[in-house]
């Protein structure tokens, strides 16, 4: 057993202040009120490892379900890149994570998808949960791309619909090889997903595109969960894609119509959906803290999730240069391409739920709700993003600054200078 004590719990409706938490193995066996220390010696009772937080919070595990890269990192860059990733999130509170990609070649997303699949069955020590991946995919509005490459986009068919490889004609054994962008089509990135079902999430689609709709109602019968973005979608196309089966958005507000009180377009059907749970990259660059606010009252904490939408930049000092999808960036406020488009953030977990509490004026308990126990639920991982006994022991200790001192993982702690026992 060990024992957290003396620190402010987070809880899902208050904060519990200088309780315990009693950890057994990778569960949450007690949410203690005030602190709770080994019995005396000679007592029959268990001895416990008990250390001793005091003048620290403690929240649920951040879920970053959209997030590209950290530290130079991209989860384009080959076999090693998610389990590298994985590796250096747990400094930033992240837990678990839907590592992202950018619309991309059907083998580049083969390997991804491939590393995700390893780095999924074998947790590194230390490392994040890497998630099911989130794919910002080739079926998104050339209109809306932002930073995804032109090229690397396609229109669904409803042809390309097919559970199986098998159904949908035989592999051609040269797909990772050829790299001339007429020689593939959205048929061979549906392959791709078909053959790693499992180790794909969140797929964002724009509802407008033809063969849209059926390619959602396709996903989301497989398990998948679709978000609607990168999308010019009117309030009506935005309908009819959460009608399908769209239960998400993707960076609310960013690379979709501003919001005109006459046509509220996709992000107006987003606002009034109890259907749709939202992300929102909060940065204060991507979407003012104002805006964040409407958001939230809108959906309330619940129906919101705060992603990074993190690139290889986040990390990595202003100036720095470095790429998403083997395009560079450069780093300062965000991460932008050398034509200026914004290309992600350089936003972190961490800095994300402090923006929140400072500037977006969330209570420290709605913080934990929209960093943690939403992206929890909309993936329906059950027992996680919560403070709760036999909830999984994944759990950050922030000071009071709201800055990362320990990372715990499954009840170990995976990220920290371990505090020194009592």
């Amino acid at each position: 057993m060990i024992l957290l004590s003396g620190a402010d719990l987070v809880l899902p409706d208050r904060v519990l202040a200088e309780g315990t938490l009693a950890l057994d193995g990778d569960r949450i066996a007690d949410v203690i009120h005030g602190t709770r220390s080994n019995p005396a010696p000679g007592s029959s009772a268990p001895q416990s490892v008990h250390f001793d937080l005091s003048g620290h919070y403690i929240v649920p595990g951040f879920i970053d379900v959209h997030v590209h890269g950290v530290e130079g990192t991209d989860t384009l860059d080959g076999t090693d890149a998610i389990s590298t990733i994985a590796g250096r999130l747990p400094k930033y509170g992240v837990t678990a994570f839907c590592p992202t990609s950018l619309a991309c070649t059907p083998g580049v997303l083969r390997t991804m998808l491939e590393a995700v699949r390893g780095a999924r069955t074998t947790r590194a020590p230390g490392g994040a949960r890497v998630l099911p991946a989130h794919l910002e995919s080739n079926f998104i509005n050339p209109e809306y791309k932002g930073a995804q490459p032109l090229e690397c986009l396609r229109l669904p068919r409803t042809s390309d619909l097919g559970p199986r490889t098998s159904e949908l004609g035989p592999r051609r054994s040269d797909l990772a090889t050829r790299t001339s962008n007429d020689e593939w089509t959205g048929d061979d990135i549906l392959r791709e997903i078909a053959d790693a079902r499992p180790d794909v999430g969140i797929v964002t689609i724009a509802s407008e595109l033809e063969g849209a709709l059926e390619l959602i109602e396709s996903l989301v019968g497989h398990g998948h969960h679709v978000s609607l973005g990168h999308s010019a979608a009117s309030y009506g196309q935005a309908l009819e894609g959460i009608r399908a089966g769209a239960r998400q958005a993707t960076h609310l507000f960013n690379r979709m119509p501003p919001v005109p009180h006459r046509a509220p377009g996709l992000a107006g059907a987003v606002l009034e959906s109890d259907d749709v749970i939202a992300e929102l990259v909060c940065d204060g660059v991507h979407v003012h803290p104002a805006m964040m606010r409407v958001a939230v009252a809108a959906k309330r904490p619940d129906r919101i999730m705060a992603i990074t939408d993190a690139t290889a930049g986040a990390g990595l000092p202003a100036g720095s240069r470095t790429h998403i999808g083997g395009r560079p960036i450069r780093i300062a406020d965000a991460a932008y391409l050398d034509d200026g488009t914004i290309a992600g953030s350089v936003l972190t977990m961490d800095r994300a739920f402090g923006k929140l509490t400072a500037e977006v004026g969330l209570s420290l308990s709605d913080a934990a709700v929209v960093c943690s126990t939403t992206p929890a639920r909309a993936l329906g991982l059950q027992g996680f993003g919560v403070i709760s006994q036999g909830a999984m022991a994944d759990l950050v200790v922030l000071d009071r600054d709201f800055r990362v001192v320990q990372t715990w993982i499954a009840g170990t702690l995976a990220w920290g200078a371990p505090s020194t026992p009592v």
